[in-house]
């Protein structure tokens, strides 16, 4: 067989070529599936209503629950249900949490960074990783409001420059559609539909329907946060201070749950929990989703009320290093963490 000036075959440099080809196409392969977002079943929704209209600090999903800590920054940590196996995911202050599929959904803010929005700078991000924390990426800098994934969209609202702005992004970052330049509340989310109340002409019922990204009015009313809970829409009566109500949706029969002028509640397991904003004593109360047996749970002045299958969570207003649970129904209240 001929040789060359070096003595070596023709076929020793085929068999190289062969093998960089190879070695190649792997890299291309590990690339494109290690880099594929799998996509959600249908029906999921990344948090509850309730949890999101009090910052999302708390998330449970598979067994887990997902949590922002006060205690350490607003860090993301999680848990099991009933509180143990606490570990530490993620650094960075967190909130609006969500989770679907294989991933996990969470606005990262700054350590300086108060509670509210309208002021805030820098490095924010909505991020999404692994269910361990791990792989996360910025899947938008937008300053995000409140945010809801449904099934394989995150329908986001945003505070755009000067206005707001509503717009759905694919979970892996392959669409992005601009949907309104008002505001719109996703939170309250469930198949396929999100209701929110409106915010231009009106404070009525609206229904987004996420399968062609049209809307509808479905009640003529005055409303603000509401949640959906079995057949009912639980929210806060705005033309009768702020009362909390529940409109049925399918008798359309409207009742009031307590004539206290409430401040920010969450639904969930049966319960109900909500501050009142009485000037001379305000308290967090607990009652049943009808409005039965109310009881005073903590006297003073408590947001962020979050709940999971087995507690609720709430802070004292203004103390951002606060944070306090109860199981479900019980009358006493402790430091989480004690």
């Amino acid at each position: 067989m001929a040789k060359t000036k070096k003595g070596l075959s023709p076929a020793f440099y085929i068999v190289c070529i062969v093998l960089l080809l190879l070695v190649a196409a792997a890299a291309v392969y590990y690339s494109f599936f290690s880099s594929r977002i799998e996509l959600n079943p249908a029906g999921t929704v990344g948090n509850t209503a309730g949890n999101l209209n009090n910052a999302g600090l708390f998330c449970e999903y598979n067994d887990t629950v997902y949590f922002s800590n006060p205690r350490d920054g607003g860090a993301l940590y999680s848990m099991t249900a009933d509180e143990q196996n606490i570990r530490k995911l993620y650094s960075m202050s967190v909130r609006n949490i969500l989770a679907g599929g294989n991933y996990l959904y969470y606005y990262q803010l700054n350590p300086s960074d108060t509670d509210g929005f309208a002021s805030v700078i820098g490095n924010h991000s909505l991020n999404r990783s692994a269910l361990d924390g791990s792989h996360s990426v910025a899947l938008t800098k937008d300053i995000v409001t409140c945010g809801q994934l449904v099934d394989n969209y995150l329908y986001l609202q945003t505070a755009g420059s000067g206005q707001p702005l509503f717009y759905k992004l694919k979970i892996d970052k392959s669409e992005q559609v601009k949907l309104a330049d008002f505001v719109v509340n996703p939170a309250c989310a469930k198949d396929g539909m999100i209701y929110y109340n409106g915010t231009e002409n009106d404070h009525a019922l609206y229904q987004w329907n996420t399968a062609n990204d049209d809307f509808m009015r479905i009640w003529n009313s005055n409303i603000w946060y509401p949640v959906l809970d079995g057949d009912h829409i639980y929210y806060m009566d705005v033309s009768a201070k702020y009362r909390l109500c529940r409109y049925s949706l399918s008798s359309q029969e409207v009742e009031v749950l307590t004539h206290d002028r409430v401040d920010c509640f969450n639904v969930g397991n049966g319960l109900i929990y909500y501050q009142t904003s009485d000037a001379v004593s305000p308290q967090l109360k607990c009652m049943r989703t009808d409005g039965s047996d109310p009881f005073v749970l903590a006297d003073g002045v408590f947001s962020n009320i979050n709940m999971t299958s087995r507690y609720v969570y709430f802070q004292q207003y203004g103390i951002s290093g606060s944070l306090y649970h109860s199981a479900l129904g019980s009358r006493q209240y402790t430091f989480f963490g004690e």
